[in-house]
């Protein structure tokens, strides 16, 4: 039975999504990480992991929806997989699909097979110490339990195809243990800190990286989401409102 919900929009108002009113929401890095993804080849799989409400998914498809891809979602609770799909029809994204289905079980899907994905894209749980929400769907998207990064990280080597892509956003802490785990398996890490303001430190990292690339790694200019009014800057709404990739950010 699908929670009470309300209809949201991205990207000023070219993607609809619908998100429960008690739960999960999706948030700005939801869209700054779709934003990471850029120079995608036609007739590419995408593989959301983690999709909750479908915010990454559905930004990547209102860009890429020219290029022939196919995007795929798989999502642990069930009501915010069923609103992810019910948001992609609304869209007319029929490119788009999301799943039931919990990760850290070996039976998934039949379109979920390992290896087959070009480009895999994750906003995991960020930590298993954090006090968690009362809310359990709130809870469940982002405490990690039983499943630590380590794991999940394994999981997205694992469906990405060989020299294909996975980009992943968390928060800084993290960073350390995203590249010990990216070790020997993946390369050409890409390191981009988000600041909200300019002054302030970096709370959250995007983390782009190749598997079995053996490239350096490089660290991106910071990207600033906010003025000192509390506004957007123009490079947040450029990506925020506007719906451009950091390529477009990084080309200017």
């Amino acid at each position: 039975m699908l929670p009470e919900y309300t209809e949201d929009y991205l990207l000023d108002k070219r993607v609809k999504i619908f998100q429960p009113v008690n739960g999960y929401r999706a948030s700005s890095d939801a869209v700054l990480l779709s934003a990471m993804v850029f120079a995608v080849k036609s007739g590419a799989r995408i593989l959301d992991v983690g999709s909750g409400t479908g915010a990454i998914s559905l930004c990547l498809a209102e860009r890429l929806q020219a290029q022939n891809v196919t995007i795929r979602g798989v999502e642990l609770q069930p009501e915010l997989a069923e609103l992810s799909n019910l948001s992609a029809e609304a869209d007319n994204f029929d490119f788009v699909r999301f799943y039931n289905a919990d990760i850290r079980q070996k039976a998934l899907p039949e379109d979920l097979r390992p290896c087959s994905f070009d480009v895999v894209i994750s906003n995991p749980p960020y930590s298993e110490h954090d006090m968690p929400s009362p809310n359990a769907s709130k809870a469940a998207a982002h405490n990690h339990r039983d499943f630590d990064l380590g794991k999940w990280l394994a999981f997205c080597l694992k469906m990405t195809k060989p020299f294909g892509r996975i980009y992943m956003v968390n928060r800084v802490e993290a960073l350390p243990q995203i590249c010990a785990d990216l070790q020997g398996k993946a390369g050409g890490l890409t390191i981009l800190p988000i600041y909200s303001k300019v002054g302030q430190e970096a709370k959250r990292v995007i983390v782009a990286a190749q598997k079995d690339s053996k490239a350096p790694c490089r660290i991106l200019p910071p990207f600033v989401t906010h003025d000192t009014d509390g506004k957007y800057t123009a490079e947040a709404e450029k990506i925020l409102r506007q719906g451009l990739s950091f390529s477009d950010i990084f080309a200017t």
